[in-house]
C-alpha cells in the first residue's frame, strides 16, 4: 500500500507566463515562415558547420549518439516515456498530476496534427538526410512533441515537491533535453532550423498553458477515477 502523494501545483500565473512567452516565439517564427522573410536564416543554419559535402563537421562517431537523442523525441521512445511517467504517478496515488498529463498530451497531440497540415512546408533538400524523416516539415512534430511530452511529465513530477530548487531543476532539465532533441533535428538535415524552434516553443507553450489552465478539469477527472 502508499499513501497518496503530496500535492504542490505549479503555480499558475509562472506557467501562463512561460506559456505566453512561448507561443510569443512561435507566432513570430511563424509568421518569418510564412511571409518568406526566414529563407536566409534557415540556409544558414543548416549549413551552418558542414563539411564540403555538407554533412555536419565533428568525429565520425557523433553520428550515432546524435540519433540516439533525436530518437528520444521519436513516436515509441516518447510514448514509453509518457507511459511509464503516468504509472509512476497512479502508482504514488497522484491522480490529479496523472490526469493533466494525460490532457495535456493528447490535447498536444491534435493541435500539432493541425497546425503542420494547415502549414505544408516541405522538407529542406540541400544537405544529405542522415535519418528517416516523413510528412510535412514546419513545425517539428518531433520538436513538438518531444517538448510536450518531457516538460509536461517534469511539470507533474515538480508538483509533488514543496521545494522550488526541485521544480526548477526538473523543468529546467526537460526544458534542456527537448531543446537537444530539437537541434539534433537540423544537424541531421531533415528540418530547417525555423522547423524545429517553432516546433519547440509549441510543445514548450502547451505544456505550459495547460499546467495553468487544464488544472480543474484534471481534478474533476482524478475524482472520477478508481480508487488503486
Amino acid at each position: 500500500m502508499t499513501s497518496p502523494a503530496p500535492h504542490f501545483r505549479i503555480t499558475p500565473r509562472h506557467a501562463a507566463i512561460a506559456a505566453a512567452l512561448c507561443w510569443a516565439g512561435f507566432a513570430l517564427v511563424s509568421w518569418l515562415v510564412w511571409s518568406g522573410r526566414s529563407g536566409d536564416l534557415d540556409r544558414l543554419g543548416l549549413l551552418f558547420w558542414r563539411d564540403a559535402d555538407l554533412r555536419p563537421l565533428g568525429p565520425p562517431g557523433l553520428l550515432e549518439p546524435v540519433r540516439d537523442l533525436t530518437a528520444l523525441g521519436g513516436v515509441l521512445l516518447r510514448s514509453l516515456a509518457a507511459l511509464a511517467a503516468l504509472a509512476a504517478l497512479l502508482f504514488v496515488r497522484a491522480r490529479r498530476e496523472a490526469a493533466l498529463l494525460v490532457l495535456t498530451i493528447l490535447g498536444g497531440w491534435i493541435a500539432d496534427s493541425a497546425v503542420k497540415g494547415l502549414v505544408g512546408r516541405a522538407r529542406p533538400q540541400i544537405v544529405p538526410h542522415l535519418t528517416e524523416a516523413g510528412g510535412m516539415s514546419f513545425p517539428s512534430g518531433h520538436s513538438f512533441n518531444a517538448a510536450l511530452v518531457y516538460i509536461a511529465i517534469a511539470l507533474a513530477f515538480a508538483a509533488m515537491s514543496p521545494r522550488r530548487a526541485i521544480r526548477w531543476t526538473l523543468i529546467g532539465a526537460a526544458m534542456a533535453l527537448s531543446l537537444a532533441i530539437a537541434l539534433s533535428r537540423v544537424w541531421l538535415g531533415v528540418h530547417w532550423p525555423s522547423d524545429a524552434v517553432a516546433g519547440w516553443l509549441g510543445g514548450a507553450g502547451w505544456a505550459f498553458a495547460a499546467s495553468a489552465l487544464l488544472n480543474r478539469p484534471a481534478k474533476d477527472l482524478a475524482g472520477e477515477l478508481p480508487e488503486t
